[in-house]
């Protein structure tokens, strides 16, 4: 009986002592951190559909966890076998592998800036898109295209040319060109708030007509005294039926009939173009570019100013004038003169 008490004991040690070594190896794989990378970061893609086996291969090889059964020790102890979500993740730092797979599982996926400055084409904007490495320009014109987004907004649009609101935004990498043209379009909708639509309306103007304008003024200056300024130069125009004369205008013009080269001749102001505003009246057909929300500000809020005409400094400012003579008198100052001397 002796023996076989001392057998038992034994045997119930040699059971605690396994399950404490295997208590501190599962608690070890959850619960350590780990990095098997020497790199400053490690980027690790999961593409649409992929199974968790292949997840965990990827994690593994890239050195983001220890081994394949801490993953699975992982996915078991935080119950996330369904969850695991597709996408481009970053890694930086040692996480233990519950980190690893509570990241995935809530879509934590890395985001990249893109920035479209204000007074940008919908082609420019393409451009940026395409040199970002989100995909082809050709998509992103596409998806640009999509009017309906503007319907009960702007009715006239055929396409989204102005609307795309100029920002930084963060995106995973395979955002498709359709998700940040509605993104784009959203940004401009929450900026153009009620209160500027009343404004719009009381003085008698469409949300089309504002835009066009405010394009207008972002292709002009880039100094954010002038907008106002430049705002009440084009309305005042426009109050008193005179052309508005604006080059950015005519540049469009050309772009679209593929004859720009960088900038504008004497016979270009003649072109036949409804965009070309040194020959025709009143406001082009649309807008020209992406205002900002300060030139958006400046038309709705214009100077009370008389102002008629401006010319530029040529340090980025401009010379307005109210009559003619004191117009070309400052032209022949701010560009005859300067350019002589």
């Amino acid at each position: 009986m002796r023996k076989v008490a001392i057998v038992s004991t034994l045997v119930v040690l040699v059971l605690v002592a396994a399950t404490t070594v295997g208590g501190l190896a599962f608690r070890d794989r959850l619960c350590s951190p780990y990095r098997g990378y020497a790199e400053a970061e490690r980027f690790v893609v999961i593409a649409p559909g992929t199974g968790t086996a292949a997840i965990r291969r990827s994690l593994v090889d890239a050195g983001v966890i220890r081994d394949e059964l801490a993953f699975r020790v992982a996915l078991w102890w935080t119950g996330h076998d369904f969850d695991l979500q597709a996408g481009e993740y970053r890694f930086d730092h040692p996480l233990t592998a519950v980190d690893v797979v509570e990241r995935i599982a809530s879509g934590d996926v890395y985001t990249r800036p893109i920035t479209f400055p204000e007074g940008l084409t919908i082609e420019e904007m393409a451009e940026i898109f395409e040199s970002r490495g989100f995909g082809p320009a050709a998509e992103f014109a596409v998806a640009a295209e999509n009017a309906s987004l503007v319907r009960g907004v702007d009715d006239e649009a055929l396409d989204l040319e102005g609307y795309l609101f100029p920002e930084t935004y963060l995106l995973p990498k395979d955002t498709p060109a359709s998700r940040l043209i509605a993104m784009m379009v959203d940004r401009f909708l929450a900026t153009f708030v009620d209160e500027w639509r009343n404004i719009t309306e009381e003085q008698g103007l469409t949300v089309r007509q504002v835009v066009t304008l405010a394009a207008l003024v972002e292709e002009e200056t880039g100094e954010p005294a002038e907008r106002p300024i430049v705002a009440a130069v084009y309305r005042n125009r426009l109050q008193i039926g005179m052309r508005l004369q604006a080059d950015p205008t005519v540049v469009y013009a050309m772009r679209q009939a593929g004859t720009y080269a960088g900038n504008i001749r004497r016979s270009d102001l003649v072109m036949d173009s409804p965009y070309n505003t040194y020959r025709y009246a009143g406001l082009p057909p649309g807008p020209i570019a992406a205002p900002g929300a300060a030139a958006l500000a400046a038309v709705l809020m214009p100077a009370d100013v008389s102002f008629l005409y401006f010319v530029s400094r040529n340090d980025g400012t401009h010379a307005f004038a109210r009559t003619l003579a004191e117009h070309n008198r400052n032209v022949r100052e701010f560009q005859v003169l300067f350019f002589r001397r």
